[in-house]
This record gives C-alpha cells, structure tokens and sequence, in this order.
C-alpha cells in the first residue's frame, strides 16, 4: 500500500517525539542490522533510524535497501535521521496501522 499526504502527515506527527532506536555507524548496513529493524518494525510499526557521522552511508541509499529489504516505507529523511513505517501483520501491534488506514 502506497502512503497518501495525508497519511504521511500523520505518521510524521506520531514519530515526531520518538527516538531513534537504530545507530548506522562506520559498519554500515549489514544483513544482521536489517534483521533487527524488521523485527522492530513488525512490533512498533514506527521508528527512527539515525546515521552516524562517522558512517559513509548516504541516507537516500539506506532508505532505498531498507525499503526494498524489508518492504517498508519511508516517511521522511531529515539530514541524517530516517523515519520507516511498516503495518504490523500480528493484529495486537496494529496500533498505528488502524489510525492510518483509517485516514
């Protein structure tokens, strides 16, 4: 499912006052790092992911191989801060999902 403005809108409002939970250092992007932010994505359906300074990933680039590896959206890149968006397919962690469907 394709994100609508609207919808976007909202997810950036949601994940305005979150944290990001996921550091890309000088290791970069590996299978294991790719791993983790699945399994965070299918339970908070929400998060931030903050490249490092010292990482030579570009956050486009990263956007792109997560989007493609672990089939989320991107909602919003803000210099080095990137914020991914996955419905949840275990109905007790559709929190944001239903609000967002619903828009």
């Amino acid at each position: 499912m394709e994100l609508r403005g609207k919808q976007k809108r909202f997810l950036r409002s949601q994940a305005h006052h979150l944290q990001p939970i996921f550091q890309i250092g000088k290791n970069g992007i590996n299978d294991a790092v790719i791993i983790q932010i699945a399994e965070a994505l299918e339970k908070r359906e929400l998060i931030k992911i903050n490249l490092l300074q010292n990482t030579d990933e570009i956050a486009e680039d990263v956007a792109r191989i997560l989007e493609e590896k672990t089939n989320c959206q991107v909602v919003q890149i803000i210099g080095r801060v990137l914020v991914l968006y996955k419905a949840s397919s275990k109905e007790k962690y559709q929190r944001i999902s239903k609000e967002v469907c619903s828009i």
